[in-house]
């Protein structure tokens, strides 16, 4: 094809930097921008994650979390919750990546309002026994371990009436929703939804191996909407008898949606490991950044980062940590501890991007 340009000026570089500067305007003008000026920072021979390994010490963020109380009532903020920032993801309040996280405080007498949004969130409950929570229509009372669910535009309101105060880590999917330009949220006519069914129905109705036999589901989210500690515990115990160890993850259970064994939450995966007293791990790495929640026993986390440097975090009861993606981790126990973990992984794995290497001692 003849383009009415000499074929050695076609190939001929840039006589200099000026040269090509002005092209690159002339380029952003019209709302491009030259692929080969950039292509660098969007691929790499192995992820870079933005992502810091950081731990919250619940001791220490918990005198700040109720400092709030006399600051703002509940009535004011609607959810009085600190966001956990990580260092690493400038200017957004963001957990990792795809997930954003905060531990809500709900004091004796208070009602965090009913509303509904696109996102969906999770609340993993840290301390206090008695508080509810109610999503379309049930109610779940909390003890410390359990995980409830709050499915996408579900109706969902927050209670404590016990004479202690109860808080919990929220976690959401809202950055991977906001990067889709989907949320949308509204309020409920009344600070509490009408209840329809007793407390315990979904867990009763679903959870014990069994569906009604004309069910069909109407959301792909898992309609038991509470997972008792007591019986995730009780599951790990009866593991320990009978199952060998995982060299990586001790006794790990992920949390499933009965109707179809896929994660609990279609965005976000929920997981609980046993780790004995003495355990060290073998290294593992896998590309979803994992924040874990300590429920029981104290230990380390060895965190290998892509330059080649090792961060050790010390952990304990209530704590909770991150390792980013992509980067060499190990767990060693100095009593038996339960962790419970969330991560972007099903996403991940539905678009088949999930990747996980295991290193040898």
């Amino acid at each position: 094809m003849n383009t009415g340009m000499p074929q050695r000026a076609l190939h001929e570089a840039p006589k200099s930097n000026a040269e090509r500067d002005s092209y690159y305007e002339k380029v952003e003008q019209q709302n491009l921008r030259a692929l080969w000026t950039h292509l660098t920072s969007l691929s790499s021979p192995e992820p870079k994650s933005v992502v810091q390994p950081i731990i919250w010490h619940y001791d220490e963020i918990r005198p700040l979390l109720f400092e709030s109380v006399p600051l703002i009532s509940v009535e004011e903020a609607e959810r009085r919750v600190l966001n956990l920032v990580n260092p690493g993801i400038k200017g957004r309040p963001q957990l990792t990546n795809a997930l954003m996280a905060g531990l809500q405080l709900v004091l004796p007498g208070e009602i965090a309002m009913a509303h509904r949004h696109s996102p969906s969130a999770l609340r993993f409950i840290v301390e206090g026994v008695g508080a509810y929570t109610a999503v379309d229509g049930e109610k779940a009372i909390m003890h410390p371990g359990d995980f409830i669910i709050t499915p996408s535009m579900t109706w969902h309101d927050h209670g404590n009436e016990t004479d202690v105060p109860v808080v919990w880590l929220d976690v959401l999917d809202i950055p991977l929703v906001a990067m889709c330009e989907a949320i949308f949220t509204e309020s409920y006519p009344e600070d509490k939804q009408m209840l329809a069914r007793p407390t315990g129905d979904s867990l009763a109705r679903y959870g014990s191996g069994l569906l009604p036999v004309d069910y069909e589901p109407q959301k792909i989210t898992s309609p038991i909407f509470a997972y008792p500690y007591s019986r995730t515990r009780e599951s790990l115990e009866s593991m320990r008898r009978t199952e060998e160890w995982d060299p990586c993850h001790g006794l790990k259970l992920r949390f499933v949606n009965p109707v179809n064994g896929d994660y609990a939450m279609p965005t976000i995966g929920t997981f609980m490991q046993l780790l004995p007293k003495g355990f060290s791990a073998s290294p593992y790495r896998s590309t979803d950044s994992m924040a874990f929640s300590v429920i029981e026993g104290r230990g380390k986390t060895f965190i290998t980062r892509p330059d080649g440097t090792e961060e050790v975090i010390a952990w304990g009861p209530r704590d909770i940590f991150v390792v980013p993606s992509w980067c060499w981790h190990r767990h060693e126990t100095s009593e038996d501890a339960v962790l419970f973990s969330v991560s972007d992984r099903p996403i991940q794995q539905k678009f088949g991007l999930w990747r996980e290497m295991r290193g040898n001692r």
